[in-house]
Parts: C-alpha cells; structure tokens; sequence
C-alpha cells in the first residue's frame, strides 16, 4: 500500500508511522510517498533523524551504530535527509537521541536544508524577471491575459463559455511564475 502526506513535525509523523504499524502496515520505504506492506499488528516505537550523508561508508557506519543500538533502519538513503528506525529491543530506551541538544540539532539541520532549497530558488526567480517570464502588469491589467480575438465585446453565452474555456490558459499563462516565490515563503 503507498500513501501520500507530508509532516513538518517529526513527532507527529512517528506518531502516525507507529498507528500504521499497530494497524497492521509496516514501512518498507519512503521514495515517492509512504510503502507499506501488510503484515502482524504490533505496537512499534518508530523514530525518525534527519541526516545526509557525503560518502557510504559514514552511511554504513551510522546504521550500524543504530543496529548496535537496538534500532532497526527501516527506510532512507544516503542522500535522501529522513531516516526511519523501529526499536526492536525492549530494553532499549524508547529515544534515538541521547540529550535534547542532539535533539534540537535535527531540526538545525532540516531547517537548514529548507533555507538551502528557498536560497536555490532565487536565481530562478531571477531570471524569470530578467526574461520578462513574470509580467507584473497582468496584476494590474488581468484582460491581456486573454488571447480570444473579440472576446470582451461577447455577450452572453458566446462570453462565458470563451470566457471560462481560456481561464485556466490565462492563469497559467499569467501567474505560474507566483509558484517560485510562493515555494520560497513556504521553505524559509
């Protein structure tokens, strides 16, 4: 079974993961949304670190240290930042992290991957403006967006079927740049 969501807080997500498990859906993966494959309910801890790795070997040795542990890596990669892990002894502690500092690092590290991503946007951004991509004047002036020869001196039916037909063309045509900026807000 595959699910779609997205979380921006760790707690909630590990939450939601431990509820699938008990429910009987056991992640497998997390590429291209949530992989679950049916099994035995269980009342599992799942915990999730941010962490992106440069070479395999530190990959490696930061699972194995969690296996020693007690933790099981349940899903991430490398390079993909989130990593999952099920507590698999009982006499494990019931916290991947050893003291709230170590804690409140993952989130320095995701957010500075947020701030990352919105800083990568702006060169985009930028030369979206320079390439007259982003017309500022359609805010102003919303009828040049729409290219029906005559469509303003229409009338009835004839109006509102061109009318609502090239709406969706006009926004697009219009407004798909407000994506960028948008997409920036969202990741700072």
């Amino acid at each position: 079974m595959c699910k779609f969501k997205f979380f921006m807080d760790f707690e909630r997500e590990e939450q939601w993961l431990e509820q699938m498990a008990y429910d009987g859906y056991h992640l497998k993966s997390t590429f291209l949304g949530y992989q679950f494959q049916r099994g035995k309910s269980e009342d599992a801890t799942i915990k999730i670190d941010f962490r992106k790795f440069k070479n395999k070997e530190d990959y490696i040795d930061y699972c194995t240290m969690f296996e020693d542990s007690g933790w099981k890596h349940l899903a991430g990669s490398k390079r993909s930042g989130l990593q999952y892990f099920k507590k698999m002894d009982g006499a494990v502690v019931d916290e991947i992290f050893s003291d709230e500092n170590s804690k409140a690092s993952r989130y320095k590290r995701y957010a500075s991957m947020f701030f990352e991503l919105a800083i990568s946007y702006l060169p985009i951004l930028v030369v979206f403006y320079m390439t007259d991509i982003i017309d500022l004047k359609a805010l102003i002036h919303p009828k040049e967006l729409y290219l029906t020869p005559g469509l303003w001196n229409r009338e009835g039916t004839s109006f509102w079927s061109s009318f609502l037909f090239e709406t969706p063309f006009a926004l697009m045509r219009g407004f798909a740049w407000s994506f960028i900026p948008l997409a920036m807000i969202l990741s700072f």
